[in-house]
C-alpha cells in the first residue's frame, strides 16, 4: 500500500521564528520539516545555536528531508566559482549536522549553458559524496537557467551518475512549458522529493511567480493527476507542501499548517491502493 510521509516547507509559514515553525509543523500532524538554511543562518547571527534547533527537532519528532538551497554555483565565473563551491560545502555541512539527507541545488536565474549546469551539479555531487549528502537538481519556472522538468530530467541525465535526481513541483511544471505527462516517465527513484502548491486560479497561466501560489484545493492545477503519475512510477517519498503567499503568512501559522495538512491528506489518500 503506498502511503507517503508529508511534509511542510517553512517557506509556508515564512514570518514564523524558525523554533515556532518547527512546534508549528509537528503540532499540525506533518511528518517532517523542509528547513531553509538561511532561516539557521540567521538564527545563528541574532545570537542563536544550530544544538537549539536539533534539540527542538528531537523535542517535536520531527526529520529534515530536505534543506535549501545551494545558491550561485550555476552561474558563477572564474574565481567567484570556487568560493561558490566553498560557500556550497558549508551548507552542505550544516544540513548534513541537522540530518538532513538531500540539499536543493537551485538554477541560474538567468539562462546558462546546459553543459556548465550539467558539469557543475556533478561538482556539487562530488562534494556530496565526500559529506555523505546528497545534492538534488531543482527547476524554476521564472528562472531561465532550468524553467521546466524536461530540462531538469535532462540535466540529471546528462551527469551520467546514478545519483543525479531532481525534485518534482507541481507548480513549476505548471507554470512553465514542461511535457505534462513526463513525470510518469521519469523513474521513481530519480526523484528525491516532490513540491506540492497550487496555482492562482485569477492570472495567467506562464506568468506566475513564487507569491501567487495558492493552497492546494484553491487553485487550478490537477493535482490528483500528478499524484496518480508518482503512483504510476513508484515514487515513494516525501509530499511536501511549499507557498509563498503573503496572504497565508499573515494568517494564524499553525491554522495555515493544519489546513494544509488537511488538505494534503485528503489527496494523498483518495491515491491509496
Amino acid at each position: 500500500m503506498t502511503r507517503w510521509q508529508t511534509c511542510l516547507n517553512t517557506s509556508t509559514i515564512k514570518t514564523t521564528g524558525i523554533l515556532e515553525k518547527i512546534r508549528v509543523t509537528s503540532e499540525a500532524g506533518f511528518d517532517a520539516i523542509e528547513l531553509w538554511i538561511n532561516d539557521i543562518y540567521e538564527y545563528i547571527g541574532r545570537g542563536g545555536e544550530v544544538r537549539d534547533i536539533e534539540s527542538a527537532l528531537g523535542d517535536h519528532g520531527l526529520t529534515v528531508p530536505c534543506m535549501i538551497a545551494l545558491r550561485g554555483w550555476g552561474e558563477a565565473i572564474g574565481p567567484e566559482y570556487r568560493i561558490m563551491l566553498e560557500e556550497a560545502r558549508r551548507r552542505m555541512e550544516l544540513a548534513a549536522r541537522i540530518g538532513a539527507p538531500l540539499v536543493v541545488a537551485t538554477p541560474p536565474r538567468q539562462s546558462c549553458d546546459l553543459t556548465q549546469l550539467t558539469d557543475r551539479y556533478g561538482d556539487l555531487l562530488q562534494i556530496g559524496r565526500e559529506l555523505g549528502i546528497h545534492p538534488t537538481f531543482e527547476y524554476i519556472s521564472f528562472f531561465q537557467g532550468a524553467q521546466t522538468l524536461d530540462v531538469a530530467w535532462q540535466v540529471v541525465q546528462n551527469v551520467g551518475e546514478d545519483d543525479a535526481t531532481l525534485i518534482a513541483d507541481a507548480f513549476h511544471t505548471w507554470n512553465s512549458p514542461s511535457s505534462e505527462k513526463l513525470l510518469k516517465e521519469i523513474p521513481g527513484h530519480r526523484i528525491s522529493h516532490y513540491h506540492i502548491d497550487d496555482g492562482n486560479p485569477n492570472l495567467p497561466r506562464f506568468q506566475q511567480t513564487d507569491p501567487d501560489r495558492v493552497m492546494i484545493g484553491d487553485g487550478v492545477i490537477d493535482l490528483d493527476a500528478e499524484i496518480e503519475m508518482l503512483v504510476e512510477i513508484g515514487y515513494n517519498g516525501m509530499i511536501s507542501l511549499e507557498l509563498f503567499n503573503q496572504q497565508l503568512w499573515d494568517q494564524d501559522p499553525l491554522e495555515v499548517a493544519r489546513l494544509g495538512k488537511q488538505r494534503l491528506d485528503a489527496l494523498l489518500l483518495s491515491h491509496v491502493n
